[in-house]
């Protein structure tokens, strides 16, 4: 099974809704040791996107290099640079291919979270959302490797998120606004690796939609 490139759509609107049922969310868990704004930043470069999408259709690559431009460019705090970079060196890795095999899948995640590396310090066990990719990165190239089905290891990687992500309550914040706070920022799940997590798993679902 693959999933045509073609198909991006279903894919990128499940990232949309996902972020926007979400905002208040995510700014309820910022508020708790950031500055209380992911919510709403993430949602509206998102809505941003999703609303110059319209009706029209989008292959899955120029689909997260859009969305990518849209966070990089217009929406504030640390989070559009590092998503938008994701997105797009996601979209880098894909080459327009035509089919996105489970391993394409893997080579794009990996190419997401080397280019986030480019970028920030942060590595796993740091209490951000590295610590929701990484896994789910590891994840899919492993099940891509292993010859498994393609739903299955969406399923897994959707699982490996939530781990990722219920993971960062335990650390430490290094980097960010919630580094200042040292020990007080345990027992908070940071809110960078929650909307990777929702976003991971919100991509998983959409792919799933349309394996052929």
């Amino acid at each position: 099974m693959v999933v045509k490139n073609a198909d991006g759509r279903p894919i990128l609107l499940a990232m949309v809704k996902a972020i926007h049922e979400n905002k208040q969310y995510l700014g309820d868990i910022d508020g708790l040791i950031g500055d209380g704004d992911h919510g709403m930043n993430m949602n509206k470069g998102f809505m941003t996107y999703g609303d110059r999408l319209g009706e029209n259709e989008t292959s899955f690559t120029d689909g997260l290099m859009d969305l990518g431009m849209v966070l990089l460019n217009e929406i504030g705090g640390s989070m559009g640079p590092i998503y938008g970079t994701i997105f797009m060196e996601m979209s880098d890795a894909a080459e327009d291919a035509e089919d996105i095999t489970l391993e394409l899948f893997g080579k794009m995640l990996d190419a997401g979270l080397e280019g986030l590396y480019g970028i920030v310090d942060a590595r796993p066990g740091h209490k951000t959302l590295v610590d929701t990719l990484y896994p789910s990165v590891q994840c899919i190239k492993e099940a891509a490797a292993a010859g498994k089905d393609y739903a299955a290891a969406l399923d897994e990687m959707k699982e490996c998120a939530e781990k990722g992500k219920e993971s960062t309550k335990d650390m430490v914040a290094v980097y960010g606004r919630a580094s200042r706070l040292g020990e007080r920022s345990r027992g908070v799940l940071d809110a960078g690796a929650t909307s990777c997590c929702i976003i991971l798993q919100a991509m998983a679902d959409g792919m799933k939609q349309v394996l052929k």
